[in-house]
């Protein structure tokens, strides 16, 4: 299991953001890192085991929502407020941390995905091309609509306090 410790984390991660539930992104772990650890021999060819695991975590959460009809996904971010920042910075980083959370949900599936890996996974184009089976140039498109998306309504919301 040497082999996937070090993405473990971002497997879970990637399954909490589109199954919400813990209880369901722990199973969904689980049950990729045990594919995983059952093709482990076959997985030295592969050049990044990675991207395999993240593409396998991806496929087996869609799975997942197309037999539950579930469409309503959750952003993880532990590291999002700053330990030292005053009471009154943390309520309001929550507080935006909410509304982008809230105009995430609102976008199509395909953003969801493109923000979550590259703005919070910090992921490379290269490694979600392979993931989510696009071109490069394709996802920097989604992910530039996504951020447009994200940075229009977080305006409208200041502007007006309300989205």
């Amino acid at each position: 299991m040497l082999l996937v410790n070090p993405f473990k984390d971002k497997v879970f991660r990637m399954a909490k953001r589109l199954l919400v539930s813990t209880e369901e992104a722990e199973d969904a772990t689980q049950e990729v890192l045990v594919k995983l650890w059952n093709k482990s021999e076959s997985l030295v060819d592969y050049k990044s085991v990675e991207a395999v695991a993240m593409t396998m975590t991806k496929n087996y959460c869609l799975d997942q929502l197309k037999s539950k009809r579930a469409s309503n996904m959750k952003i993880v971010h532990n590291n999002f407020t700053d330990r030292e920042a005053s009471l009154q910075q943390k309520v309001e980083d929550r507080d935006t941390w909410n509304w982008v959370e809230k105009i995430m949900n609102d976008l199509p599936e395909q953003q969801k995905l493109i923000v979550q890996m590259r703005d919070i996974e910090e992921m490379e184009f290269e490694e979600i091309s392979k993931i989510l089976e696009m071109n490069e140039s394709a996802i920097r498109t989604a992910l530039s609509r996504a951020r447009k998306t994200i940075r229009e309504n977080m305006i409208k919301t200041h502007h007006y306090g309300i989205g």
